[in-house]
This record gives C-alpha cells, sequence and structure tokens, in this order.
C-alpha cells in the first residue's frame, strides 16, 4: 500500500506532465464533512463550497484546478484521490502536516453543524508555491465560502484575488454564508464584492449577511460594486440575474429533488462554464444553463456535479 506521501508524489508526478494550465481555478474551502447519520454513527464526506465549484467546472470539460492546502492525515488523502478523481490539476493542491478541517454537521434536518481547525492545514496555503505562470493561462479565479471567514487565509485570498484581477483574470465570488460569518465578515464582504465580475448569493445568504428584508440586502451588494453582474438563487423560486444595463428573471427546471447539497455551487459552476465556452451567448442562456446545472445537482444524493449531457437534458 501506498503511504500517503508515496500516493501525493506519484499522483502529482503524473499531473506534472501536463504542458496547460488551467483555465479556471478555484480558491476557497476545502474540507471533510462529517455527518452524524444514526444515534453514534457517522459518515465522512469530502466537501468544502470552493472545492465543490471546481469540481463542477471540472466534470464539464474545462481544465480546472483547486488551489488550496490540505493535511497528510487519512481525512486528507480522501480529498487528495477525490480531487484526481475530479480531474483537478493536483499540481495546485498542497500537503502540509497539519490537522484537516473539519465540519461537524450533528443535525440535517433543520442542518445544524461547527467547524474544527483553528491551526488546519487549509490555513497555510502559500499562492507563491503554486506552478509558474499560472496566472497567465487564468480566464477566471473563484473565491468564497468560509475560507475567506478564517485568518489568516482570508487575507491571503483577498490579496491573490486583488493580484489576479490586476492582470486581468475576471473574479467570481459566492460568499456562501455560514455561521462563522456571523461577526466580523463585513469588511471582507465589501473587499471581494468590489474585485469581482459576477456576485452569486441566494436569498438565505442576502438575509443572514444584512439581516434586513432580501430586497434592501440586493440594493447594499449592489452599491458595493455597481459594475458587477449578480446572480441571486432562490432553491425552486425564480433566479434574478442582474447584469449591467439588464436584469432577468427565470424559473429553474422542475425536477424530483433528492438533496439540494452542492446545488449553488452546481449553479455558480454553470455559469461560469457558460460564460467560459459560450462568451457570445447572451445572459438569458447564461442563467439558463446556470439554472439546469443547479437544478441537475438536486437530482442526486450530496454535492453532485452534473454532466454536460445532465444539464442539456434540463434545457432540452
Amino acid at each position: 500500500m501506498q503511504t500517503p506521501s508515496a500516493l501525493s508524489a506519484s499522483s502529482a508526478a503524473a499531473h506534472s506532465e501536463r504542458p496547460a494550465l488551467p483555465m479556471f481555478v478555484s480558491a476557497g474551502d476545502i474540507l471533510t464533512d462529517l455527518v452524524r447519520t444514526d444515534g453514534p454513527h457517522w459518515t465522512s464526506h469530502p466537501g468544502g463550497a470552493g472545492w465543490n465549484v471546481a469540481r463542477a467546472v471540472a466534470r464539464l470539460g474545462v481544465p480546472t484546478a483547486f488551489a488550496g492546502a490540505i493535511g497528510v492525515d487519512c481525512f486528507s488523502d480522501d480529498l487528495w484521490r477525490a480531487s484526481d478523481a475530479a480531474g483537478l490539476d493536483l499540481r495546485f493542491l498542497q500537503r502540509v502536516p497539519r490537522a484537516p478541517l473539519l465540519a461537524i454537521v450533528h443535525r440535517t434536518h433543520p442542518p445544524a453543524y461547527f467547524f474544527i481547525g483553528d491551526a488546519s492545514a487549509d490555513l497555510a496555503f502559500d499562492p507563491e508555491s503554486l506552478p509558474q505562470g499560472w496566472t497567465g493561462a487564468a480566464r477566471w479565479a473563484h473565491f468564497g465560502g468560509i475560507s475567506l471567514a478564517r485568518a489568516p487565509l482570508s487575507a491571503t485570498l483577498s490579496r491573490l484575488a486583488a493580484e489576479l484581477r490586476a492582470q486581468g483574470v475576471r473574479i467570481s465570488f459566492d460568499p456562501n454564508y455560514r455561521n462563522v460569518m456571523e461577526h466580523g465578515y463585513r469588511p471582507m464582504l465589501e473587499t471581494m464584492t468590489a474585485l469581482a465580475d459576477l456576485v452569486k448569493v441566494s436569498d438565505e445568504d442576502l438575509r443572514c449577511l444584512f439581516g434586513t428584508d432580501e430586497d434592501t440586502a440586493l440594493d447594499t451588494l449592489r452599491a458595493m460594486n455597481p459594475a458587477a453582474t449578480v446572480l441571486v438563487t432562490r432553491g425552486s423560486g425564480a433566479a434574478t440575474l442582474i447584469a449591467p444595463g439588464e436584469t432577468i428573471a427565470a424559473m429553474p427546471p422542475r425536477v424530483e429533488v433528492v438533496d439540494t447539497v452542492g446545488a449553488g455551487d452546481a449553479s455558480i459552476g454553470g455559469l461560469l462554464f457558460s460564460l467560459m465556452q459560450r462568451p457570445e451567448r447572451g445572459w438569458r442562456d447564461h442563467l439558463a444553463f446556470a439554472l439546469a446545472a443547479g437544478a441537475a445537482a438536486c437530482r442526486h444524493a450530496g454535492a453532485h456535479s452534473p454532466s454536460l449531457d445532465e444539464i442539456v437534458a434540463l434545457l432540452e
């Protein structure tokens, strides 16, 4: 059996043979969800909003990387294997001898959770160790999730986003509200919104981030960057896309919902794919693709990354 270090080295060697650098990079949270299933029984799942977005875009065929750091433990081995299986560029996934970041989900309906990882591996992410020349290949970079509420990683990522934007890389931002953002998150929200070309929020994000009704919250968010395109999703309700000079509302496709976990990550992944691969299309088509991606994810348990065929079938 290969040791974690040997596993890491052999997979990285295989991936390092790829000459091309990724077109899309997501730099956010990567963690393990420990979910109570029945009394004293728990199950673990690789997860993290930023990582889910990377998997969603990679599944659709875009050369993609998740940029972050994991440990050298059993949970991190699972994350490494899952990243490899998803086709992510492993040159961007760093391994450091620190404890893993865990989300302890002790109740699922309604969700109740907390995080363990005060000095965990994710906080040690070092952008200086990423492959040389990667910023010249990237067209879009995505940020969000609890990574932007965890110092010192939050400062590292906000600096990286600013540097990428200055080099012409387009920035996507999804705050993806969690309870760690309850206090002290507003400055980071303002910073990342101001840097973003695209902001994705849910109706729940708006209520929790601003503590007001949705309309007031959306006005406040848009005032932080009037030039940004904003996508607001509302579960099975109508979504709204606000682009400069154009506002579009649309219903997501109706599907039999198995699980909504990761649907928002699939929708922003779908939107980014559409923008990168079909830039000539209008915002209405981009929105339709994003909503179909989110709906397709809901047809499966867990944070499913839908294939292009699954999404197109819903569009038809």
